[in-house]
């Protein structure tokens, strides 16, 4: 049998359940200030945001923004697969500009609380770099291509590909009351072979995404 069919066949049986190749679904971690208040959440079918806690917010009230410094969690619960605490700073970083600009496009960027001005929390609690060689490979080799295929379909995430997870906490600044606030994953679409090639660009990827959604949500 041709080596290359050997490796197909071996990543194939390594990732018949995905589980293998993926990571956990994010948790209620427990050193959170907004764990009391996280439910789940029922209207999410691809666990990629599976807790979730909204109040009474009307976003249309709010034009300003102070954008706390991004913590990365140092929790027991934390699910960091092998990241370097080096790797750690650089996605907090990463996170904290990308998060900053494009909220920028809606909000004004603030340091200092007044009325209508949201206050966001952004807390780093995992992530998963991609796997060298294989990586690519199985998003290239027929095998993994297939199984990437229904990963796409479904919304989940990539064999052996980057991913990240953490929390958002949006609190009305003035008066410090929880706003909403969730528990996330992020990763590049389980087609994306241009993420698997750099080391930490799927965890990349997912803050971009992230970054977007959360826009989203406030428009």
């Amino acid at each position: 049998m041709p080596r290359t069919s050997i490796v197909s066949v071996a990543l194939i049986a390594l990732c018949s359940s995905v589980a293998g190749c993926t990571t956990a679904d994010p948790t209620v971690y427990s050193g959170l200030a907004s764990a009391p208040q996280l439910q789940p959440n029922t209207q999410d079918e691809t666990g990629r945001t599976p807790y979730r806690y909204k109040g009474h917010v009307d976003w249309r009230q709010y034009n300003k923004i102070i954008v706390d410094p991004v913590t990365v969690y140092s929790g027991s619960d934390n699910q960091f697969v092998k990241i370097a605490d080096d790797d750690k700073s650089l996605l907090a970083a990463y996170m904290q500009d990308q998060f900053t600009q494009k909220l920028r496009t809606r909000f004004a960027i603030v340091n200092a609380p007044s009325p209508g001005t949201l206050r966001l929390h952004l807390t780093l609690t995992g992530a998963k770099d991609t796997t060298p060689v294989l990586g690519p490979f199985s998003h290239i080799d027929v095998g993994g291509g297939a199984i990437n295929a229904v990963q796409a379909v479904r919304g989940r995430e990539g064999t052996m590909a980057g991913s990240v997870s953490y929390a958002v906490e949006i609190y009305d600044a003035p008066s410090n009351r929880l706003l909403a606030a969730y528990v996330t994953k992020q990763y590049p679409n389980a087609m994306n072979v241009g993420a698997t090639f750099s080391r930490l660009e799927g965890s990349k990827v997912g803050i971009r995404k992230g970054a977007d959604a959360l826009l989203a949500d406030m428009q």
